[in-house]
């Protein structure tokens, strides 16, 4: 799984990193905390024009969807897409074949379980850089009103090594591609086969994570703070590692 992550990235930041202009920059607000369930706008580097960043919303609404009660139905199941069958599921299958696309972040959060407690872990890049995660978008036309809705999954693969001792319940991570990995996701004329074969754990060695404190499950406070990503230490006997 993935539903929150760090993208507490400016825009100057995304424009050098992907060579690309962010479009509707006034709409973008950078932030420590993101999570699905708010529906938030993320950037995301588009196969349909790579040289643009556009702003997407979490949780994909297929372009066949009949309705906006179906849509609200459907975006809150359509958070992360498996890998495993990213190219079979009537929610997915169009998306990888034809709208691919990286979302950028600084970091992400995920919930180690010891015992009947939930410590929460930040994991972002081992030299601190932006992490490209694997996402598919699509856009929807709501035929009523013909308002447009731009919307993506993040793309989930097995745990590596790190990420299996930390989202211990689960065993998920996001996938992230390496330098060399995000043109050929973008690449529509890439094979099925080429493209699945990215859908892979990265290796542990290029993220670090530690424990951070018990603001991100607290439901009153303002968690787009620096504090939120700052380490904190919890008794040893409270962690598996």
């Amino acid at each position: 799984m993935c539903f929150t992550v760090n993208v507490n990235l400016i825009k100057e930041e995304l424009e050098n990193r992907y060579g690309a202009t962010l479009i509707d920059p006034d709409k973008y607000r950078p932030s420590y905390y993101y999570h699905a369930f708010g529906l938030p706008s993320l950037p995301a580097v588009c196969s349909s024009e790579p040289s643009e960043i556009r702003l997407l919303k979490w949780g994909l609404i297929p372009s066949w969807t009949r309705s906006i009660d179906q849509a609200n139905i459907i975006r809150y199941k359509t958070f992360n897409a498996r890998s495993e069958s990213i190219d079979t599921k009537p929610s997915f299958s169009s998306a990888f074949a034809a709208k691919r696309c990286i979302i950028p972040v600084k970091g992400f959060f995920e919930w180690q379980h010891v015992g009947n407690e939930k410590i929460p872990w930040y994991i972002y890049q081992s030299e601190n850089e932006v992490l490209s995660i694997a996402g598919i978008y699509d856009d929807w036309i709501e035929n009523s009103t013909g308002e447009v809705f731009s919307t993506f999954s993040i793309v989930t693969t097995d745990a590596n090594d790190l990420m299996a001792r930390i989202h211990n319940s689960g065993k998920r991570m996001p996938v992230i591609l390496n330098n060399s990995s995000e043109a050929r996701w973008l690449d529509l004329s890439v094979t099925k086969e080429d493209a699945l074969s990215l859908l892979i754990p990265c290796p542990s060695d290029i993220l670090k994570a530690h424990t951070i404190s018990p603001l991100i499950n607290s439901r009153s406070s303002d968690k787009n703070t620096p504090e939120l990503i700052q380490p904190y230490n919890y008794p040893t006997g409270n962690l598996l590692f």
